[in-house]
């Protein structure tokens, strides 16, 4: 251990043995550990749903290099694929217009905001990313077949709606309550006022579940005795994702879904899944009835489902659907018109390519005899040749990535150099549908060397490698000084080698934040790279660090009210494994203490003790040698988890009661530690 960093231990320590002395009898370390659960709450998705973009800001225009690789890009391929755009305008009955806002009057959606995407793409964007925007563009209420329905571009994800004998079984519900609502209100203008009698959930990720009490009230749900189904794993998945990892992943969701962004030819364009995601109110309704073999056969409402689950493709917990009678698959999120991520740019556990490979390739069975697919993203694939193809060559991009990069890792290649030398065979380059709309080729690859082999590329340089900021410093010092090393990555720029530009102007910028020159010519080398980019989500990225390196970070992280409904089916288990994770170590150092936490309301109570610098969960009767016990109701606690009550609240509630030492409770709380959901990521 370096002096440095034994020093700042001992400090640690010492602050540690002085808070165990002199903490005053104050409740408000408890609404800070409150809030750091709150804080921890956040699915990844529910930054794209926070409404925080930013002023305008000057932006560069699109430089000869862009222009002349975008010609090259239109060139490459037939962008004008007369047979996805037929389909994505079949069976179109309405489109809404106007806006969608929630009971404050805050927009929750546009259906405006993309009406700048039309005819041949401008100067700023990659003509095969105006391609899959225009496609997403066609947005409305469409029929699919008799007996089913699609709502499309009301928020990022599909509802579709199956007729059954009594109403409508409604498959997904979106991201927010509001723009559900509002889909399942311009449906019934235009199909008749029918009843919802089954609900279906395809997998885990919230903008498929999250709108879920814009479609039904649970009150309506439980009086009615309506079936709401959903694959083995689905309530587990649904509500602890993200919950450890949910302060990192929402303010990387900033980024991925580029919500700070405007929507134009210099900002948001596309998402290749859809538009964009909703900011509202985000619910749950758990499952009644769980999907737990791997084919299982169901009657909803009259209407014969036999469901095949896929866990651990696109979800942790999915399953796509055959409706034989009706001669049509529903193929959730295993399969889509772009391709997918292996690995997701807002962070999460890495996805295994060979076993969704496999999960397509039993589609193939599947699907036998459907004359339509129909998928949760996008628009569906009709014809019995037209489904096999597709099916088929989602199939093998899979398993080419997968194979290949196991080939080339087993040659001694590191994911870098895989993902700059390896080409899909022209069969697979030349399918629009598979693009790197969303998904990449190149970060997918990256993510099947990090399934099977982790960060480390086996060379010593790399096992034990200097921190980015003190790296960084270095770098300039050998460069000869900031402004030397930033003339050096203006000549780069100047020459379109904005990646080389990048990496030059990352150590000026780590090595000193507030270098205008250098953040400014990386600002502008991000956008290049942006106006570049097929991925939307990589443009959305670009453009961000862009935003960021002129404006800085969001001012304060995302709103936590928008979740209650969801967080209240989410097991207490999860907030205090979250807490644990917030435990300040060395902060603690040789601290003991022992807290019960009693739910007054649920009838249970947790041991949570400090020892060795972790924090320790039992579920268990309280016990007798603890240093406080705090009863609440769990009603009481989400109010704390979102911000909705404070320490007098803690004080003078009903619904809270505190035993013991109110001087120990505070001290245990104060090691919990508030997680910022607005660090720098561009800057340090």
């Amino acid at each position: 251990m370096s002096k440095k960093h034994a020093g700042a231990t001992r400090a640690d320590q010492t602050q540690a043995e002085t808070l165990r002395t002199d903490m005053p009898p104050s409740p408000r370390p408890l609404l800070q550990a409150a809030s750091l659960l709150a804080g921890t709450a956040m699915l990844a998705l529910t930054a794209a749903c926070a409404s925080t973009a930013a002023p305008a800001t000057a932006q560069s225009p699109a430089s000869p290099t862009v222009i002349k690789a975008n010609a090259a890009v239109a060139q490459a391929a037939d962008l004008s694929d007369p047979v996805n755009f037929a389909d994505a305008q079949r069976g179109f009955i309405a489109a809404p217009t106007g806006q969608v806002k929630d009971e404050q009057g805050r927009v929750v959606w546009d259906f405006d905001a993309f009406s700048f995407v039309k005819g041949p793409a401008p100067a700023t964007v990659n003509p095969s990313l105006w391609r899959q925007a225009l496609l997403n563009n066609h947005v409305g209420l469409f029929k699919v077949r008799d007996g089913i329905w699609q709502l499309r571009g009301f928020d990022l994800a599909n509802i579709s709606l199956i007729q059954g004998k009594t109403g409508w079984i409604v498959v997904d519900t979106g991201t927010a309550r509001e723009t559900a609502a509002f889909a399942m209100a311009f449906a019934r203008q235009h199909l008749g006022d029918q009843p919802v009698s089954a609900v279906v959930f395809t997998h885990s990720h919230i903008d498929h579940f999250g709108g879920a009490l814009g479609v039904i009230s649970a009150e309506e749900a439980k009086q009615r005795k309506v079936p709401v189904v959903a694959p083995v794993g689905f309530m587990e998945e649904a509500t602890s994702e993200n919950v450890l990892m949910g302060t990192a992943m929402g303010r990387r969701s900033l980024y991925m879904y580029g919500n700070r962004l405007p929507t134009s030819a210099e900002g948001v364009v596309d998402n290749g899944l859809g538009k964009a995601v909703a900011h509202g109110r985000v619910g749950l309704l758990p499952p009644t009835v769980v999907v737990e073999k791997p084919d299982e056969e169901m009657l909803l409402d009259g209407v014969r489902f036999v469901f095949h689950n896929v866990p651990g493709s696109e979800a942790p917990s999915e399953f796509t659907f055959s409706l034989p009678d009706l001669k049509a698959f529903c193929g959730a999120e295993l399969m889509g018109q772009t391709l997918h991520n292996l690995y997701t740019l807002r962070g999460a556990k890495v996805r295994d390519a060979l076993k969704w490979s496999g999960y397509l390739d039993d589609a193939l069975t599947q699907t036998a005899g459907a004359e339509v697919v129909f998928t949760q993203h996008n628009w569906p694939v009709w014809g019995a040749d037209h489904i096999r193809t597709s099916i088929e060559r989602q199939r093998d991009i899979y398993k080419y990535i997968h194979d290949q990069t196991v080939r080339l890792m087993n040659a001694g290649l590191t994911a870098p150099e895989i993902a700059e030398t390896l080409q899909l065979p022209k069969v697979l380059q030349d399918e629009l549908t598979i693009r790197g709309y969303y998904g990449t080729v190149r970060h997918n690859i990256k993510g099947v060397y990090q399934y099977y082999l982790g960060w480390y590329d086996a060379n010593p340089a790399n096992l034990d490698p200097l921190p980015p900021v003190d790296a960084a410093k270095r770098y300039v010092a050998l460069a000869g000084g900031i402004d030397k090393l930033v003339a050096s990555a203006q000549q780069s720029y100047d020459a379109g080698d904005y990646r080389w530009a990048a990496e030059l102007l990352k150590h000026a910028v780590y090595a000193e934040p507030d270098h205008k020159a250098a953040k400014e010519l990386m600002a502008k080398a991000f956008e290049q790279m942006g106006y570049m980019a097929e991925s939307g989500p990589w443009r959305n990225v670009y453009l961000t660090g862009a935003l960021e390196l002129r404006q800085g970070a969001p001012a304060k992280g995302l709103p936590r009210d928008a979740l209650l409904e969801m967080l209240q089916y989410t097991p207490i288990e999860r907030f205090l494994e979250a807490m644990a994770a917030s435990l300040n170590g060395p902060k603690a150092g040789d601290a003991r203490l022992g807290i019960n936490l009693v739910f007054s309301d649920l009838g249970e109570s947790y041991v949570l003790r400090i020892a060795n610098g972790v924090l320790h969960i039992e579920k268990a009767a309280p016990a007798p040698d603890a240093n406080a016990t705090l009863t609440l109701t769990k009603a009481f606690f989400l109010r704390m988890v979102t911000g909705g009550a404070g320490a007098k609240d803690l004080l003078l509630s009903d619904q809270t009661k505190i035993d013991g030492s109110k001087l120990d409770l505070a001290r245990f709380f104060s090691l919990i530690e508030k997680a910022p959901g607005n660090f720098p990521i561009v800057t340090r």
